[in-house]
């Protein structure tokens, strides 16, 4: 049975549109969407309506250790320390514990406006490295918190196998992550049957860095043609950049983009340090970039030229990575800040099609999220998957604003405070800013943070 829904406004693909109608099917798809209607008998909706965001990057474990990492010493501190400190909370981790951190994850995510996540999954094994009697026991976890939380979701298992360039062993605190080729694609065939008609779940794959894979394993995955989108760490820290010289007399982008077919399947996750032919020709390719800014600012990895990718076409989306904002307002918003630091100017990443920086940045991240996903996600229309954010139409601040500065208001003068309702798929999962299982999920999660802290 479909169900009918009306919104004073609602961003469309063209813009925003007034008095919208949506018409929403019994598996969760948008098979109406009319500006310019009246309400009927259709639910009213609290306040202008948006497309959830598509989340292109998470590690959900590591939301374990947000805050736990921020203690000055007097060594200077970088991604690497910190990487060492996250080998220290994957050294303890079950698959119940992962469970319970990525349910809790995943509500708060939903909170924030995101409807959609890509789990980039590299937790495989047990505390001693070896494989679990089913090796698809962490992956369970994460199928199962999404499934709980309400959340849609593109499982990522990914392929890590080395600790280096050049294909050197893996080291002590990466035991529980690595696979050898043959491992890594029974996972994928464990999982494929689980995931390929999953109304909200898909199944895609990714490389961890170009550390981690060899080109040869590399090519050996990809001629098995695997379904779903295609992700990779790459030239995330200068350091990488300055190892991938070494090694190949290359920079990271440029070695990948000129040994492997990178396509509109492929998301490059962070992308941070590219010279100016690697940002022509990523821009060109039509794979995304996959940015993830509070994570780069925390970890120091520096900034991402999205001024010149974007005047040169190239598509990206975001992403939260390691979780130390859950927060759709703050990651579009350090996005764009982190440009005006950059250049010293305001208003950076617009076109002569979108002016208002807040819709440049939303409808971009829209289109390169749900590119990424594999999913028909990422815009309110017809064959679109029906996923919702409704923000707080008593607000003043989005009250009183018109088309071209009702997002304005939100991006950067507002917060996650201001979203009321999410559905995903059709289905409320956020209503009146609560989940249905806050009271539990909070108990959960201080009972795991009490054993494992």
């Amino acid at each position: 049975m479909s169900q009918r829904y009306f919104a004073d406004q609602a961003l469309l693909p063209t813009g925003w549109a007034s008095q919208v109608l949506l018409e929403v099917d019994a598996t969760g798809t948008l098979t109406d969407v009319s500006p310019n209607s009246t309400p009927g008998n259709a639910q009213r909706l609290a306040g202008p309506v948006l497309p959830g965001m598509p989340n292109l990057h998470s590690h959900a474990f590591q939301r374990a250790m947000a805050g736990l990492a921020e203690m000055g010493s007097s060594q200077p501190d970088s991604f690497w320390s910190w990487r060492e400190r996250m080998y220290g909370l994957v050294d303890r981790l079950t698959p119940d514990q992962v469970g319970v951190i990525a349910q809790a994850l995943y509500i708060e995510m939903l909170k924030g406006g995101y409807t959609q996540v890509s789990e980039f999954h590299y937790l495989h094994h047990d505390t001693s490295g070896q494989a679990y009697s089913d090796p698809a026991e962490m992956a369970w976890a994460i199928t199962g918190a999404a499934e709980r939380s309400g959340i849609a979701l593109t499982l990522l298992p990914v392929l890590y196998a080395h600790s280096g360039f050049g294909g050197q062993p893996p080291n002590h605190g990466q035991r529980r992550f690595i696979h050898d080729v043959p491992e890594f694609l029974k996972l994928l065939e464990r999982l494929a049957p689980h995931l390929t008609d999953h109304p909200t779940q898909a199944l895609g794959m990714a490389f961890h860095s170009l550390r981690a894979v060899t080109l040869k394993e590399m090519q050996e995955v990809l001629a098995t043609n695997p379904i779903g989108p295609r992700h990779i760490h790459v030239a995330e820290q200068q350091r990488e950049v300055d190892e991938s010289l070494v090694y190949s007399g290359k920079r990271p982008v440029r070695w990948l983009l000129d040994n492997v077919a990178v396509d509109e399947r492929w998301c490059l996750i962070h992308a941070t340090h590219l010279d100016d032919t690697e940002v022509r020709d990523l821009a060109a390719c039509g794979a995304v970039a996959g940015l993830c800014p509070t994570t780069e600012a925390n970890l120091g990895d520096g900034l991402f030229r999205a001024v010149e990718y974007a005047a040169q076409g190239g598509r990206l989306g975001i992403g939260s990575d390691s979780h130390v904002s859950l927060d759709v307002v703050e990651e579009l918003r350090l996005l764009e800040y982190g440009q005006r630091l950059a250049t010293q100017q305001r208003n950076c990443l617009h076109d002569s099609a979108i002016r208002p920086v807040a819709d440049w940045l939303y409808r971009s991240a829209l289109a390169g999220g749900a590119q990424a996903s594999g999913q028909p996600i990422g815009a309110l229309e017809v064959g679109k998957r029906a996923d919702l954010v409704v923000l707080d139409g008593s607000d003043p601040y989005l009250a009183t604003s018109k088309d071209d500065t009702r997002l304005g208001r939100w991006l950067f003068g507002g917060s996650k405070q201001q979203i009321c309702d999410v559905m995903v798929a059709g289905r409320w999962v956020i209503q009146q800013r609560r989940h249905a299982l806050d009271d539990a999920n909070r108990a959960a999660l201080t009972r795991l943070f009490t054993e494992i802290n």
